[in-house]
């Protein structure tokens, strides 16, 4: 039999990877990787730059998962959840976020992170522009880009508390803006936007024909009576809104990897192949779990949010007492964001230097896009109430001796 004598190419290796993860920006887990490398060292670190919640899952979810498992849900399931899930999710949306869904116009996902995913690659073609607000939560930027989207940054009114102004937002708009990405509540500024700020964004949306993604992972950490608006539930919004929910924050359920997707079911069809295609669906056993979430009593809930309560009046009234620190009270969430900006030193630098010479671990404020320059991001509820206090007082004396360290 004749044999081929094909020249063998040993010049250059196949192409790897794709254009697509080679023109996205680079993955970061920002002062996390640093703070990582000196535990490797043995050093105790204290870790208020992850937003990770303290608490343990509730003792009652963790029974009902052990149950299902012993009860043999070990093998496939509906690909967008399990009905008895999703029934009483939509229950739940009904009654807390005043959003009126079927079981089908719900689709549980591998996380929010996962349900941002589905949805850049289900709605961006190559070249659209996808607007977010900055300060922004940056795990949401690589989405659009894998997606072959482009980001377009429109400010929050810092001067006035990071507010949303619509105007600000609409001089970003072009023929090419595609989506809006609104994180509401807050990360990393702690803001629960009004309902005049939502609808002034709402009239954008309808105006120039956008799409809207919503995380709204940390709706149950309000604090102060603020009052959290589901986007989709304002008039003539849920036709046009994907919005994201998690069990993460409000269940501290971070490392179950689970939330939801909600949206007509003319979007949500769509949502569901790209899911089919990625997880097929979630673990059915967890999905119990989720369902003894939703279903059991919320006092787990109540009081995991008022400790983060305590939690926060103790570092936002430390960080004020702090000559140079200003830090306003944040309505919501796990985050202080304090403006250290009379120090005249970047974040990123100075957030590394609080690492190395207390063994604390802040966020620096620029990795949230250049609008996060001049502040740091405290994360008050990754630790308990007395590593808070070592926290505290570490940063007071930073921040003390740098007043003291000459001009150069």
């Amino acid at each position: 039999m004749p044999q081929l004598n094909l020249p063998l190419k040993h010049t250059s290796l196949m192409k790897w990877p794709a254009d697509r993860i080679v023109n996205s920006s680079p993955k970061s887990f920002g002062i996390y990787e640093k703070a990582s490398a000196l535990m490797e060292q043995g050093i105790d670190v204290i870790h208020l730059e992850v937003g990770r919640p303290n608490f343990d899952t509730p003792l009652h979810i963790k029974e009902a998962t052990k149950r299902a498992l012993d009860d043999g849900l070990v093998h496939y399931g509906e690909f967008p959840g399990t009905f008895k899930f999703r029934e009483a999710l939509s229950e739940k949306l009904a009654t807390n976020n005043k959003l009126k869904v079927s079981p089908d116009e719900v689709l549980v996902t591998s996380g929010l992170t996962h349900g941002a995913y589905i949805t850049c690659v289900a709605a961006i073609d190559p070249g659209d522009e996808v607007i977010v607000l900055g300060p922004y939560y940056p795990q949401h930027i690589n989405k659009v880009e894998l997606a072959g989207g482009k980001l377009v940054i429109a400010p929050l009114d810092k001067e006035n508390g990071f507010q949303l102004d619509a105007r600000l937002v609409e001089a970003k708009i072009t023929d090419k803006t595609r989506m809006i990405i609104l994180v509401n509540p807050t990360n990393p500024t702690g803001r629960v936007f009004t309902r005049s700020e939502l609808l002034g964004l709402a009239n954008l949306a309808e105006k120039y024909d956008l799409l809207v993604m919503c995380d709204e992972v940390y709706e149950q950490i309000l604090y102060d009576n603020s009052a959290h608006i589901s986007f989709a539930s304002l008039p003539g919004m849920f036709e046009r809104t994907i919005s994201l929910f998690a069990f993460t924050k409000g269940y501290a359920m971070d490392g179950w990897r689970m939330g939801y997707a909600v949206a007509c079911k003319k979007i949500m069809q769509d949502l569901l192949k790209v899911s089919m295609n990625d997880i097929a669906h979630l673990n059915v056993f967890v999905q119990e779990g989720g369902f003894a979430a939703i279903t059991g009593d919320q006092n787990c809930v109540r009081e995991m949010v008022a400790e983060d309560l305590r939690r926060r009046d103790l570092v936002c009234a430390r960080l004020n007492n702090i000559p140079g620190v200003k830090c306003n009270l944040p309505e919501a969430s796990i985050y202080a964001f304090p403006d250290i900006s009379a120090f005249g030193i970047p974040s990123a630098e100075l957030a590394e230097e609080i690492l190395e010479s207390t063994h604390v671990a802040c966020e620096a404020g620029s990795f949230y896009g250049e609008h996060g320059e001049g502040h740091l991001r405290i994360c008050f509820g990754a630790e308990p109430y007395g590593r808070l206090q070592s926290a505290m007082d570490r940063l007071t004396e930073f921040f003390r001796q740098k007043r003291e360290q000459p001009i150069q």
